[in-house]
């Protein structure tokens, strides 16, 4: 059998071409790659340049009342945060198998478990004195928010004000902050000093 070097010559060549087509689809593909994923890293360093930075601070303190202060302090290119809100955060326990008699999960979980609440229904505070907001601010520019001491859960019989406050002594003030920027998300945690009374 005698196969003419033609023949050969030409499955070589188109062997070598499907190769080579292969070679540089995989090329392809890979810088295709790589592109995402620089774009994503851009993305990423570009939204964490564009992170609002707030000065947090607690006036007072008074027995009962103080003032949360919340500057946006940047950066300057921002101008303006569209929406923020602030939610005060709990102690690091777990409550959800706490069920004190005639007590509901969801007036538990509605409970603020920390030194300070935002007062209720005053500076757009909610019922319970958990959250704040939305409200927008420019950059440069601040906030009041008015805070109380928390009180013990009314299911806490025979627990007085000061005991309750004496269980959250040294402990942080933990606040959420939750803000949008033209699409942009951030949910920063911050935390302030408790001082004693």
């Amino acid at each position: 059998m005698d196969i003419p070097w033609t023949d050969v010559g030409a499955v070589s060549t188109a062997g070598l071409g499907a190769f080579a087509a292969w070679g540089a689809w995989l090329a392809a593909r890979r810088s295709a790659n790589t592109a995402d994923t620089l774009a994503r890293i851009e993305r990423d360093r570009r939204h964490e340049e564009r992170r609002p930075r707030f000065e947090l601070s607690l006036s007072g303190p008074y027995r009962e009342h103080s003032t949360l202060n919340v500057h946006l302090a940047g950066p300057d290119e921002l101008g303006e945060v569209e929406i923020v809100s602030i939610r005060v955060d709990d102690d690091d326990k777990d409550r959800s198998r706490l069920t004190p008699g005639g007590v509901t999960q969801a007036q538990i979980a509605a409970h603020v478990w920390g030194p300070y609440r935002f007062t209720p229904r005053v500076d757009g505070a909610d019922e319970h004195g958990r959250a704040v907001g939305p409200f927008s601010l420019k950059v440069g520019r601040g906030r009041p928010f008015q805070m109380d001491r928390t009180r013990p859960g009314l299911w806490m019989v025979g627990k007085t004000m000061d005991q309750w406050q004496e269980e959250y002594l040294g402990h942080p003030v933990r606040l959420v902050i939750m803000c949008r920027v033209d699409g942009d998300e951030w949910v920063l945690a911050r935390s302030l000093p408790n001082e004693p009374w």
